[in-house]
């Protein structure tokens, strides 16, 4: 019997030192995800991102996606670009990834900082992700990114806009949805790592988004409490800190690096 392996996913490098690798969340890319602060975590670290299926420059993948793979594949960039070791970042869908990598490859994580992230779904979340992903498989773009703009940004941040402006925003994030984000929320769905937490050793930054209304802050709380260790910094954004908060969230991670 021949076995296809997949074909390897778009990879991002930045910078050099110790390695740190990227994983993004649902909808994203490592440019849409970590874009706003790539560069400042770059001046200390080679940085390594993989786009997802769908996602950047990796091509829409056939059937469903697994967690297992996009662990494996982002462990794979590491290999490529000669990392041995490496700490994790994970936001969001990619929270669950370096989770994964974390219990799959546990002599090379040398720490994770996981963000508005969680380790299962409550039943208003998924109650969210069934929408988002039957918005998105009904080709309703426009209705979609209108969806997401009230759920992803704070009620602070989402009322300092003007209604017009909050839908030309919609309006900039509908043309960017990737093709890949319905196979990405479908794995939302499924994703269930509670069983991974207590295996973690390695030194942990949980980053709360306090203001999130897609993973709400008792979620990750609830991660972070299961993970032996774990640091908690709470950021009081929405589920978007590159958008609302790039600064701090850069800071919270630069500096939990730095001490490791």
């Amino acid at each position: 019997m021949t076995t296809t392996v997949p074909a390897p996913y778009a990879r991002t490098v930045h910078g050099s030192g110790p390695g740190l690798l990227l994983a993004h969340g649902a909808g994203g890319s490592i440019e849409a995800n970590y874009g706003p602060i790539i560069e400042g975590i770059a001046a200390r670290h080679t940085v390594v991102g993989v786009d997802y299926p769908g996602s950047g420059d990796t091509p829409t993948a056939q059937g469903t996606l697994e967690l297992d793979e996009l662990a494996d594949q982002l462990v794979a960039a590491a290999d490529a670009e000669g990392l041995d070791t490496f700490a994790v970042s994970g936001y969001s869908l990619g929270g669950p990834v370096a989770i994964r990598i974390a219990a799959r490859h546990p002599e090379r994580v040398t720490s994770l900082v996981l963000s508005a992230t969680f380790a299962r779904l409550d039943t208003r979340t998924e109650l969210a992700a069934d929408v988002w992903h039957q918005l998105f498989t009904s080709g309703q773009s426009r209705l979609l990114a209108q969806y997401l703009t009230q759920l992803a940004l704070s009620a602070p941040a989402l009322n300092s806009l003007t209604p017009a402006q909050a839908r030309a925003a919609a309006e900039q994030t509908a043309l960017a949805v990737p093709p890949g984000t319905g196979a990405q929320v479908d794995l939302v769905r499924r994703v269930d790592v509670r069983d991974d937490l207590a295996a973690i050793t390695v030194p942990t930054l949980v980053v709360v988004t306090t203001a999130d209304s897609l993973v709400p802050a008792t979620l990750q709380h609830e991660l972070a409490a299961a993970v032996p260790g774990a640091r908690i910094a709470e950021l009081p954004t929405g589920h978007l800190p590159f958008v609302e908060r790039p600064t701090e969230w850069l800071e919270l991670i630069t500096q939990f690096l730095g001490r490791q």
